[in-house]
């Protein structure tokens, strides 16, 4: 790619999310949508394959669904109450239109289909930015408009997502597919408890942000795509392989771990709102993706010999250390720790 088109590409994508995130009038926050839909699209289909292509479209088609859903919906309520204000949503068609709108930027289910989909046409680090830094922007205007939305149907899509993110999983070898599908079960969770607890449900992103961003800085350190590639890694970096089992085991959510945190603070809440059935139905759909992230973690530590194939093995060659990783791998696995620290900070 042409570094003047990287750059205002790059450009554009953080100044359309500083936009949405910031704003309060509803055509503003569109626009802002709009700018870093458009700007992410040249990362997506850089490397002009087929398959990056067609991500690209879909990626595209549904966000333009998406936009002109949100911007059918605050004109909607714009006409019926004659406000723009972002936090002034009182229409109740609107309101549905925006659940619909959102579910389909962040790819919930049912409309999660094009996500595993464009993130396995991406690069690993494309895929890491549409996971995290693209989800902000909805899941912002989510936050903004909680008190509007009907709490039954986000519910039934955060359950469904969770149910189907852990099943999906379980059948998949390519680890972007993999990834994509764990990012649907965590927004899931994190819709599950956004009406009760907005600043727990923001803690939960931030989170989950920081294990997945270490799992993608890991699989590109050593340009891993499948679980037979993840089987033999540890010839390239056995230390950053052991590492990343740790942070699966995190995003996993197992104790003593940081990925514990969100998932315990969630169920807590959610009993604590008489929802025990709920936090009951989340935490055995949860042993779904337990299944496919034990599955990962496992792969990561076998050190498979190298056999008599017809491709080259990838044998130790001095690497410089990445500072950025280490640092985001030991934030991604010891932060429970300080879970009384941060729950008072919030």
């Amino acid at each position: 790619m042409n570094p003047h088109t990287k750059l205002i590409s790059a450009l554009s994508l953080i100044l359309g999310t500083t936009t949405t995130i910031s704003s309060t009038h509803w055509m503003m926050a569109w626009t802002g949508l709009e700018l870093s839909t458009l700007a992410i699209i040249p990362f997506i289909s850089k490397s002009h394959h087929p398959r990056a292509i067609e991500a690209t479209i879909k990626y595209f088609l549904v966000q333009a669904t998406a936009s002109t859903l949100l911007l059918f919906s605050s004109m909607t309520n714009a006409w019926s109450s004659g406000q723009w204000d972002i936090t002034q949503l009182t229409h109740p068609t609107s309101s549905l239109l925006l659940t619909v709108a959102i579910a389909m930027k962040l790819g919930l289910v049912p409309f999660h289909f094009w996500f595993p989909e464009v993130l396995q046409g991406s690069s690993l680090i494309t895929a890491l930015f549409l996971s995290t830094m693209m989800k902000f922007p909805p899941i912002t205007l989510l936050l903004l408009t909680t008190h509007s939305l009907n709490p039954t149907l986000l519910t039934a899509l955060a359950i469904a997502s969770v149910a189907l993110g852990g099943w999906m999983g379980l059948n998949q070898t390519q680890l972007r597919k993999l990834l994509a599908f764990s990012s649907i079960a965590h927004l899931g969770w994190m819709t599950a408890v956004i009406i009760y607890n907005p600043k727990l449900a923001l803690l939960t992103f931030y989170l989950y942000v920081l294990t997945t961003t270490t799992v993608f800085l890991a699989l590109n350190s050593t340009k891993t795509l499948k679980l037979t590639t993840l089987m033999t890694s540890w010839t390239k970096s056995p230390t950053l392989n052991a590492t990343l089992m740790l942070v699966l085991l995190s995003l996993a959510g197992l104790p003593p771990l940081t990925g514990f945190l969100p998932k315990w603070l969630i169920i807590q809440e959610l009993t604590k709102q008489e929802m025990a059935t709920t936090a009951t139905i989340l935490a055995i759909l949860s042993l779904l993706g337990l299944f496919f992230y034990l599955r990962l973690a496992y792969h990561s530590t076998i050190t498979l010999p190298p056999n008599s194939t017809n491709h080259m093995k990838h044998w130790h060659f001095t690497k410089p250390t990445n500072t950025t990783a280490a640092i985001l791998a030991t934030l991604s696995t010891l932060i429970l720790p300080l879970s009384p620290l941060i729950l008072a900070a919030a």
